[in-house]
């Protein structure tokens, strides 16, 4: 009535509403699936990982890799390639990393470095106050460390000192104590020997997760090598406090100091020192893409004299598996990697093994990721993750070799017989 009233026709209100539907987006839908799988997880405690007994999952098997999402009601399960079936594009599509904006994150990286190199401690509280919404009197705890700061379970600081005494064994033995001398050419002898780096500094992650083991594999072969000085650098938690496991690696290896502190900041902190840390020789430690950064940065500053041990990109590993391996070993060591970060990438190479075995490989991934504390960074992960299907150990090695994984495992009949002839 009231269109009539104003002279507008029904095509002048068919008109506006479609200049109206142009302007009209949709969300995803993808909110509620979330808040109803917390509501769940809440309600039931979840039952660890069990041998596949239920029916296989359903491979995604596609022509090439494409960008996808796993949501969190999808099942959590690698895209399956077979080099029979698909092309040789395809399958180096796979074995390709997932893209690093180095460029982007430099820019990112350098004015923090900068600014610590500048400014020193107050840059670093400043950092930590807006990186990690903590807000510090001191970024730096000396030796000796109170001992209310490292209070662990009989069980961990079990498992810390056993971890201490393996690595240390090894790397004892590594230790090179003669000197290497040969004689290249009459009257003409060259030498070779070792000297320890007199300070180090070890970056220990935090952020999403806190790696005691690594605090152990860089500390404790600065220690056997007779480093003098043992730097650690570990962002605090939101209670301002460390976590007390890498207090207490700190206090069994003698480090000298903890900085308080994560990041490019930390780094920029070890590299050039501050009034009261200490300037280090070489930088020892993983982190994200920032700390890598930050890292190959001061490395190439000649006023910084400070070397690094490498630039580390994301976490990955390549599993190959044949039909002898055991479904629930392989699925760990795939997630051990992916739920490091969500530009990990983990790959399986599976080696005459029958579409039915695999299956029980993806299950296991499955189940297992779903009882993750980290399973929404192993979605994101296994999104960019590939098995690959070949036919002899042969091909697996050789696309192995072609990949050069950071981590290589073997989950095959007779593995050391293949480590001289193809590792």
């Amino acid at each position: 009535m009231l269109c009539v009233k104003y002279g507008v026709s029904l095509a002048d209100v068919e008109r506006n509403l479609d200049v109206k539907s142009l302007k009209v987006t949709r969300r995803k839908g993808d909110a509620k699936p979330k808040f109803i799988e917390k509501e769940d997880a809440a309600k039931a405690t979840p039952a660890p990982a069990a041998k596949a007994t239920t029916a296989p999952v359903t491979p995604v098997v596609s022509d090439g890799p494409k960008p996808r999402t796993i949501g969190p009601n999808d099942k959590i399960i690698m895209e399956r390639f077979n080099t029979k079936k698909n092309s040789k594009e395809a399958i180096a599509k796979c074995l390709e990393r997932p893209i690093q904006k180095s460029a982007d994150i430099m820019n990112l990286v350098t004015p923090i470095v900068e600014k610590v190199k500048q400014e020193g401690n107050k840059a670093l509280l400043e950092l930590t106050a807006k990186f990690d919404r903590v807000t510090l009197e001191d970024p730096v705890l000396f030796a000796p460390y109170p001992p209310e700061m490292m209070q662990i379970t009989p069980d961990i600081k079990k498992a810390i000192d056993i971890s201490f005494e393996n690595i240390r064994i090894f790397h004892e033995a590594q230790n090179q104590k003669d000197t290497l001398e040969v004689e290249t050419c009459p009257g003409v002898k060259c030498s070779r020997f070792a000297r320890p780096i007199e300070k180090v500094g070890c970056y220990i992650p935090g952020g999403t997760a806190v790696l005691p083991s690594t605090t152990l594999m860089l500390s404790v072969p600065a220690l056997v090598a007779g480093c003098k000085e043992i730097v650690f650098a570990s962002p605090p938690g939101k209670d301002g406090k460390l976590t007390p496991e890498v207090v207490y690696v700190a206090h069994k290896v003698g480090a000298k100091c903890i900085v308080l502190a994560g990041g490019a900041q930390a780094v920029a902190a070890m590299a050039y020192g501050t009034e009261t840390i200490p300037k280090v020789d070489k930088i020892m430690g993983p982190g994200n893409q920032f700390v890598t950064a930050a890292k190959m940065l001061v490395s190439n500053d000649s006023n910084a004299m400070c070397a690094i041990d490498m630039p580390a990109g994301p976490s990955e590993v390549l599993v190959i598996a044949d039909k002898h391996a055991d479904p629930d070993f392989v699925a760990s060591d795939l997630l051990s990697q992916a739920e490091h970060g969500i530009d990990s990438q983990v790959i399986l190479i599976t080696v005459g093994m029958t579409s039915e075995e695999i299956d029980k490989i993806d299950l296991a991934v499955h189940e297992q990721a779903l009882v993750l504390p980290r399973v929404e960074i192993v979605r994101k992960c296994i999104a960019h993750s590939y098995t690959i299907e070949v036919d002899t150990y042969e091909e697996a090695f050789k696309m192995s070799n072609d990949y050069a994984p950071e981590h290589l495992i073997l989950q095959i009949d007779d593995a050391e017989s293949y480590v001289d002839k193809w590792c």
